[in-house]
């Protein structure tokens, strides 16, 4: 059966499905979800908005259409203040509006040599279930208790996010599925404003929203998370325990390879 070609816009200024939203939409989104914030009953005008930046009213509605400028430091930290952006967001606004996040990234190129010593550490962690991913979530090192929880990551192709949003099995698993689904689209949001050009973030991308309800919750809000760090969730595995199990996922970035992801499910 031939598969439906999705098409990933990464400079569209509208949210249609099927879309990366560009900074243009993320700042209608966010200048919307102000207002409520703020109990205005409407979204945070922009006459309001550029004024409390100390720009033209005519300078941000230009970046709601969708205008290009290079907006300095000092603009940029006014801007995420007046519309409540948490950490995540106000990186995200780096990376469309500078070219780069605020946070310094070094790193090697993705690939899974070298990883000796962060094997050695992920079997450290035993019992506990560990595992690395690469940009893309590609399952580059795990240890026994992972493989024993979650005997997916076996494959050759293990990726995480293709588990947790389109295997039957994960929507069983993960307690309150559509919640971990919004969360693991969030993550790719913020990943391709961080690399617009990976082809394996357009990849994943492309395949998710193959999925209709993946699709759907895709379309449904324009929500950036970088990573899980502390996120507390709850796991359904009879294999495992006939109970649900409570846990939380910590988030590590290895110093000398930025790009990994090295986490632990305590």
């Amino acid at each position: 059966m031939a598969h439906e070609e999705i098409t990933v816009d990464l400079t569209s200024d509208e949210s249609a499905p099927g879309e990366l939203p560009g900074l243009a939409a993320l700042l209608r989104s966010w200048r919307t979800r102000a207002g409520q914030r703020l109990d205005l009953g409407k979204p945070l005008p922009q006459v309001e908005l550029a004024n409390r930046v100390g720009m033209s009213e005519r300078w941000y509605r230009d970046l709601e259409r969708g205008a290009t400028a290079r907006l300095d430091p000092r603009v940029l930290t006014l801007l995420a203040d007046s519309l409540l952006l948490d950490a995540d967001e106000r990186a995200t606004l780096y990376l469309y509006a500078l070219g780069g996040t605020p946070y310094a990234a070094l790193d090697k190129p993705d690939d899974a040599s070298g990883l000796g010593q962060l094997q050695d550490l992920l079997d450290r962690q035993m019992p506990r279930p560990a595992y690395l991913t690469d940009s893309s979530w590609n399952i580059v090192g795990h240890n026994r208790a992972m493989a024993e929880w979650f005997p997916w990551v076996l494959a050759p192709d293990a990726n995480l996010i293709r588990w947790g949003l389109i295997l039957p099995e994960a929507r069983e698993q993960l307690v309150d599925w559509p919640r971990h689904a919004r969360m693991y689209l969030a993550m790719i949001r913020f990943a391709l404003a961080e690399h617009p050009n990976d082809t394996g973030l357009v990849s994943l991308l492309q395949d998710v929203l193959r999925d209709p309800e993946c699709r759907r919750l895709w379309a449904e809000r324009l929500c950036v998370v970088a990573n899980r760090d502390g996120h507390a969730f709850r796991l359904r595995l009879p294999h495992v325990s006939p109970d649900v199990v409570d846990v939380v996922t910590q988030v590590l970035i290895p110093a000398g390879r930025q790009s990994l992801r090295f986490v632990v499910i305590t």
